[in-house]
């Protein structure tokens, strides 16, 4: 009988953040996340433009130049994670318990939403310029893993 290599449940879910990724308008980077619990998808989220507002790859990107990781005011966009927590929120899926899969690290205002909001993991692929929000996801109790990328 042949044997199927099959990917981790992290290595899947990761993967699946990565093609959520690109719905993304993001003209610096294209992000994705999800929120599983018990080996299901609760929600998913990109980041870009609030929901009938002209995207960046149309308007053109107000944080040009500026350094990631700062200045998150004048981004037009809302984030993948917020994407994923406003989803919850407006189809009554309680994200307590959930881990979280993202193809970035989260920001500070990110990992502030997610601590309110009970998340137990966060499992993430690229670095992100801000170590105060690993240090309190940390804080917080919250399991934080960084993963290799994987070619499935």
């Amino acid at each position: 009988m042949k044997s199927i290599e099959r990917p981790s449940s992290d290595d899947y879910f990761m993967e699946i953040a990565s093609v959520v990724a690109k719905r993304s308008t993001c003209l610096r980077n294209q992000v994705g996340a999800l929120f599983v619990k018990n080996k299901r998808i609760l929600t998913t989220g990109y980041n870009g433009a609030p929901s009938g507002l002209e995207h960046c790859d149309v308007v053109g990107c107000a944080r040009e130049g500026v350094a990631s990781g700062t200045r998150h005011e004048l981004c037009r966009a809302v984030h993948a994670e917020q994407n994923a927590i406003i989803q919850a929120a407006l189809h009554g899926i309680s994200i307590e318990g959930a881990t979280l899969y993202c193809t970035h690290q989260p920001c500070i205002l990110c990992a502030k939403m997610m601590i309110n909001a009970r998340v137990i993991k966060v499992v993430y692929r690229q670095s992100y310029p801000d170590g105060t929000a690993l240090d309190f996801l940390q804080q917080a109790g919250i399991v934080v893993e960084r993963v290799k990328e994987k070619i499935l």
